[in-house]
């Protein structure tokens, strides 16, 4: 989204904000080649949180799902998803067994494919993996983050446009009902989408950032380093911390530190497994 170059401030498009860095999941097809995190120079993990006590952000999806995104819930059992047009994700418990994964099954269907932010275990036997992507969570650590003039909120009849500059510049995953999930900021230029940025997911207290894209026209502009800061700055005005999934370290240019490394797992249902129906969530 950003980098600092001989103090300039340059766009990098086409990564997302969800780990995911040259693959849209959430498409036509979830299927993607992994991308590892380079480690050489890789900077200090910020996690203050005490060995052995789980963060919100360590399951970010379920934290959503069960909190400030419940309105969105599709589960079963201890299994909770999005609907499938406002975003991929489904979300594991801590710690899923035999059941889960029968749930997963019956929630997503026979020969489904499920993308799972944040879990590094091993699918049951049957189970095919469509991908493995490691990536980081960068968390705010000073953001400067301030209002963007040019910058126009995004509503419903923005979508076409928004599903338009995302399938030229591939952040990640946006779907119809995405927009749904937050905030989103656009730039126009004579009228056209030429940058966006928004809101994902949205555990308790944080919300991440994500869908971050520039037309490649526009790039080298730091258009895609105002929306991001833009965005930000009205989470802060919410009385939240704004975090952000990715594959690239150039966040820590912009205020974002480390919290911890991370990874994003596609699966596929078996075709024999039996399916049941989703139950909205309590």
């Amino acid at each position: 989204m950003s980098d600092v170059n001989g103090g300039r401030t340059s766009d990098v498009s086409g990564t997302d904000a969800s780990g995911l860095s040259g693959t849209s999941v959430g498409g036509p097809s979830l299927s993607g080649p992994g991308v590892s995190v380079p480690d050489p120079g890789a900077p200090q993990v910020l996690d203050t949180t005490a060995p052995g006590t789980p963060h919100v952000l360590d399951n970010p999806a379920l934290a959503a799902l069960t909190g400030p995104h419940a309105h969105f819930a599709e589960r079963q059992g201890r299994v909770l998803r999005y609907p499938v047009d406002v975003s991929p994700w489904l979300a594991l418990p801590d710690d899923p067994g035999a059941e889960d994964w029968a749930d997963v099954a019956a929630l997503a269907g026979p020969g489904a494919e499920v993308a799972l932010p944040g879990f590094r275990g091993e699918v049951p036997d049957g189970w095919e993996v469509t991908f493995r992507i490691d990536g980081v969570q960068f968390v705010d650590d000073g953001l400067a983050a301030a209002p963007e003039p040019e910058a126009v909120p995004l509503g419903p009849a923005d979508v076409p446009e928004m599903l338009d500059l995302v399938e030229r510049t591939r952040p990640g995953p946006f779907l119809p009902r995405t927009i749904e999930m937050g905030t989103y900021l656009g730039i126009r230029r004579d009228g056209a989408l030429i940058a966006m940025a928004g809101e994902r997911l949205h555990p308790p207290g944080w919300t991440e950032i994500s869908a971050v894209c520039t037309d490649p026209a526009f790039r080298g502009e730091g258009l895609a380093t105002r929306l991001i800061l833009a965005v930000a700055h009205g989470i802060r005005e919410r009385g939240e911390t704004p975090f952000l999934h990715t594959g690239i370290r150039l966040y820590e240019a912009l205020g974002f530190r480390l919290r911890r490394r991370t990874a994003f797992l596609g699966a596929r249902v078996p075709q024999t497994l039996g399916q049941s129906a989703a139950v909205p969530a309590l």
